[in-house]
């Protein structure tokens, strides 16, 4: 019987799909983070329940050859990234072992090797950042992330998967914020000021835009905070302040109102020219995102023939892509903001052969099954949970030769997979990206063909 508080000897041998690492005390599953397969290791049990337990690396006995000193100041403590003590190759291995498994467990599906596309930079590599603000224990004014599974802010001058240009404003917003009296909202307290500080960057227009979100619609002491942003990040193009009035955790409010500057992030992605609103989607892996569409375009195999639907289609950066090589694409997304953008956006690059529609997914296809649309390709590349069953049929009633799906998730990729296999569609390709170098996650796309198509 494993017992709380108790130290134990054993082995990690595996990675939870959260990144944890996996052993096995007296046949008990005992998830351990901040550990690496072929560690051998005392473990602190701090927590046990009827089939698995949680423990704390008490001391590193043996460590395992996969295991690195973490670069990061903040490894362990930050809940951002989960594996900056293990090689990048060991973590690729453990990527594709999620997928692989995820697949083979959920979805009924085994894959003889499944192909991982490495990033090319593991590290500054994200061109969207967001900054939670509030107080140290001493009432120091501080930004940085959340430790795991809390809302305590872990301070962060320095992140090494962040831009540059993003940790500099934090630190200009949070110096502004001490100086000029500006205080951080208090969620228990329902007041206060700036809730985040969200910097996004362009890598191939080289452009930043900062957006700080706050409770209310006019900061105190503005001009100020204008003047040292644009002193201190020459490349910036725009500041925006985002009004979010709600008491709970949702980022962005509904209300955008520039400060100086572009409303609009401009950056270009696979050939065409994309301005980005704060709500609009947008791959935070600018390099790897050009090889994941060039992946769908493989997929989705077009010869300039074909109708094509693109949901959850965001800003329009999948739907552009896929227009230039098919006859007609309708781009499905329910985020107003975003479908704007990517009305905008089509505009901007001259593509005509794309309409969007603001719209749930579920409802847009339901819809379009029921007037019977039939597309020749559907791509989805829908948030964490997945597609709905009800989505799922709908699509599957459309009949479309090919199904690409785009996902964040193996375990509800392989659920909705299993799914799509029970209405005629039958998984023929797969492939794994790593779009976010030392997090658990991975990107994964699958293609599915109707059967007899």
């Amino acid at each position: 019987m494993v017992e709380k508080n108790k130290i134990y000897r054993a082995a990690i041998f595996d990675y939870s799909t959260e990144g944890l690492g996996i052993a096995r005390v007296h046949d008990m599953i005992v998830f351990v983070p901040g550990t690496a397969a072929g560690d051998q290791c005392d473990i602190r049990i701090t927590r046990v329940n009827s089939r698995i337990a949680y423990g704390r690396l008490e001391r590193l006995v043996v460590p395992s050859k996969h295991r690195i000193t973490p670069a990061c100041p903040l490894a362990g403590k930050c809940g951002g990234c989960c594996w900056q003590h293990i090689t990048y190759e060991e973590e690729l291995r453990a990527k594709q072992k999620k997928v692989t498994d995820a697949l083979h467990r959920i979805g009924g599906i085994t894959i003889p090797e499944l192909q991982i596309v490495a990033a090319p930079k593991i590290t500054h590599y994200r061109n969207k950042a967001q900054y939670p603000v509030g107080y140290d224990k001493d009432g120091r004014i501080i930004t940085g992330f959340y430790r795991a599974r809390s809302h305590d802010i872990i301070p962060a001058a320095h992140c090494l998967i962040q831009s540059e240009a993003a940790d500099l404003l934090a630190g200009v917003v949070r110096d502004w914020m001490t100086d000029c009296g500006i205080t951080p909202y208090d969620a228990a307290a329902n007041k206060g000021i700036v809730r985040h500080i969200y910097v996004r960057t362009g890598d191939a227009s080289g452009e930043t835009h900062l957006c700080i979100v706050a409770a209310r619609a006019r900061l105190p002491e503005q001009d100020e905070l204008i003047r040292r942003a644009r002193e201190a990040c020459p490349s910036m193009t725009g500041i925006v302040l985002n009004v979010n009035k709600r008491n709970d955790n949702v980022i962005l409010g509904e209300r955008t109102l520039t400060l100086w500057g572009e409303a609009e992030l401009e950056d270009r992605l696979c050939g065409n020219i994309f301005r980005l609103s704060p709500h609009a989607f947008y791959q935070v892996n600018h390099a790897q995102t050009e090889q994941l569409y060039e992946c769908v375009l493989e997929f989705a195999g077009l010869t300039g023939s074909e109708t094509t639907v693109d949901l959850c289609c965001g800003a329009g950066t999948i739907t552009l892509a896929l227009a230039r090589r098919a006859k007609h694409v309708t781009g499905i997304e329910i985020v107003p903001e975003a479908v704007a953008n990517a009305r905008d956006n089509a505009a901007r690059n001259g593509i005509g052969n794309v309409s969007f529609l603001c719209a749930d997914a579920a409802q847009a296809a339901v819809r379009f099954a029921h007037l019977g649309e039939r597309p020749d390709v559907i791509v989805a590349d829908p948030p964490r949970k997945g597609l709905d069953e009800a989505t799922i049929h709908a699509i599957a009633a459309m009949e479309p030769a090919k199904m690409v799906y785009v996902s964040c998730d193996p375990a509800t990729l392989a659920r909705d997979v299993k799914q799509f296999a029970e209405s005629g569609y039958q998984l023929e390709r797969v492939r794994a990206f790593d779009l976010f170098p030392r997090t658990r996650h991975v990107e994964t796309i699958v293609l599915l063909q109707r059967e007899n198509s």
